[in-house]
């Protein structure tokens, strides 16, 4: 038996800080080495390749680490505080979370139907009151149970819970817009703990198997970044919502993809189609990767790890529905009220390609719902088609995370009934890429932040918002040092216009009477724009990954 190990070049990284800056990703040095042992000789064969000369360009620039985050990592490393690290930066994330919880939420003091906080509280109170089939049917038509069975559980349990601690915050029907100061607390606690169970601890797994063969100062760094996106923190401790949750579990089904437990990653996913439909937007890629993976096993392989994901995946879904398939006509109002149709296109002035265009084109008016679907379907499904083709034919691990980004991007651009909150999706996979793709990934949280201040404003959350944003600005303005001239002038480009919005905005709360929604327009066009933008380059960065080496990934194969 010969075994054959494929390592990026720099995979070991001792003590130099020189060595230590080497860049991450496909920004990796322009040669890749492979080393073949046979083990029935002595002589060992090492051979050099060199990749094609686009993608050696690609590779040269080497950006440094120097960033405030990095250079805090040292430190803790310096003073032999490596086992207590990821305490401080998980200490650090839930202290940042916890004081933006201070402020407003989502319908605060703001009746009749208030706002999400209201409906995450009611359906504490739906799952804790009424029975488990009646669930998605009741007709109160107070904030209606409109995601998948895993998000009613979760409430049944907070609800439980809070429940035994004061029967006031859920009584049936009694305690609608109920809002005290204990009952907030009690709300934000949930989201918080939930926070870090599953999406906190499938942050920390990811760093160490993204980076397995990286220096821990990197490792420390990528996590804090990442705990630290100020869109997430913004969306689930500000406004108020367990977006944390779908994303934790999609993370924990990457972990698990990374690791090569395909079924494991598998039920993980599911669970997160089980907690909110949203996540449906990784599922072109993650199809598409398991999908390749199974073709390249030979004929009886394929078939057998089909089968082995097919009935995990039924099993899975089917375990989480099973309380509705009694009856058609209860399965049936459960698909109804997670896939909406009757809301329309878009939400408010949400931005993607039918919002921008709809300023000019009166899609809405034009056409009906049904049309409008049918229409929207097909152009996400095209917009995703190539990336998700490529993923089969070429199923790295690296590749995964394009592909989640591609497919997630195509959906929120294109698909049906899309909200702002919706760009949390895609800058999962991006926020993942943090050290990989540094300069663009700090870019595109950036923008996908600013892309949510209309709504954040209507909550009165403006002050967060500032100070989150400008701290994020802060920990990665170093990621654009060793970046293009063109990317450097870009990111200059799209702070100067965020200022001057938010600028206007503050001067001129009310602009001319024509155009009362001149300030939320101007966010969606400039964020449509961009993501568009953002969304051509990571398909581009997807088909050029082929030549780039598994960075910090150890990869071994084994040959019969």
């Amino acid at each position: 038996m010969a075994t054959t190990t494929h390592r990026a070049k720099g995979a070991k990284l001792k003590g130099s800080k020189s060595k230590d800056n080497t860049s991450l990703g496909t920004n990796h040095a322009s040669t890749f080495q492979s080393s073949k042992t046979v083990t029935s000789s002595t002589t060992t064969t090492t051979r050099t390749s060199t990749p094609p000369p686009q993608a050696q360009a690609s590779l040269t620039k080497t950006p440094k680490l120097n960033s405030a985050v990095y250079r805090y990592a040292t430190w803790l490393e310096e003073n032999q505080l490596k086992k207590t690290g990821a305490w401080i930066a998980v200490g650090i994330a839930v202290l940042v979370r916890w004081a933006v919880s201070l402020g407003p939420y989502s319908g605060f003091a703001t009746p009749p139907r208030f706002g999400d906080y209201e409906a995450q509280r009611h359906w504490m109170e739906l799952t804790l009151h009424r029975p488990i089939r009646e669930w998605y049917s009741d007709n109160s038509k107070w904030w209606d149970l409109d995601y998948p069975p895993l998000t009613a559980y979760v409430s049944w349990i907070c609800g439980y819970v809070g429940n035994m601690i004061n029967t006031d915050w859920f009584a049936w029907k009694e305690s609608r817009g109920f809002e005290s100061e204990d009952a907030k607390l009690y709300m934000r606690a949930t989201v918080l703990v939930l926070e870090i169970l599953i999406y906190f601890s499938a942050v920390l797994v990811f760093t160490q198997r993204w980076f397995a063969n990286k220096a821990w100062t990197r490792k420390h760094t990528a996590l804090l970044l990442i705990l630290l996106q100020p869109g997430l923190i913004l969306i689930d401790n500000g406004h108020f919502q367990y977006n944390t949750v779908m994303l934790g579990l999609v993370l924990w089904a990457i972990n698990s993809y990374l690791d090569d437990q395909d079924v494991l990653g598998s039920i993980f996913f599911c669970l997160a189609l089980g907690f909110k439909q949203m996540a449906l937007y990784f599922s072109p890629a993650v199809f598409g990767y398991l999908l390749g993976k199974s073709l390249k096993q030979g004929f009886f392989g394929c078939i057998w790890k089909l089968i082995k994901l097919g009935v995990t995946v039924i099993a899975t879904l089917g375990l989480l529905f099973s309380p509705w398939l009694q009856s058609q006509e209860e399965i049936l109002q459960v698909a109804h009220r997670i896939f909406p149709v009757f809301r329309g296109l878009y939400q408010d002035k949400v931005a993607n390609i039918w919002c921008a265009v709809n300023v000019v084109i009166k899609l809405r008016e034009m056409f009906d719902v049904q049309e409008l679907v049918r229409f929207s379907t097909l152009a996400t499904l095209l917009s995703f088609l190539p990336s998700v083709l490529y993923l089969i034919a070429k199923p790295t691990k690296r590749g995964l995370i394009y592909g989640l980004i591609n497919s997630s991007l195509s959906f929120f651009l294109l698909s049906f009934q899309v909200h702002e909150k919706s760009i949390l999706i895609p800058a999962l996979p991006i926020t993942l890429l943090i050290l990989d793709e540094p300069a663009i990934a700090s870019l595109f949280v950036t923008l996908a932040t600013f892309s949510m201040f209309p709504l954040l404003r209507q909550e009165e959350l403006t002050m967060p918002y500032y100070v989150l944003l400008a701290f994020w600005a802060w920990m990665t303005s170093s990621s654009f040092s060793s970046a293009p001239k063109f990317l450097q002038f870009v990111a200059v480009i799209n702070l100067l216009f965020i200022a001057a919005v938010h600028i206007a905005e503050i001067a001129v709360p009310t602009p001319l009477p024509r155009y009362p929604d001149l300030y939320p327009v101007l966010n969606a066009l400039w964020s449509a724009a961009g993501f568009v933008l953002f969304w051509l380059y990571f398909n581009y960065r997807q088909f050029a990954t082929v030549h780039a080496p598994n960075m910090g990934l150890r990869v071994t194969k084994k040959r019969e």
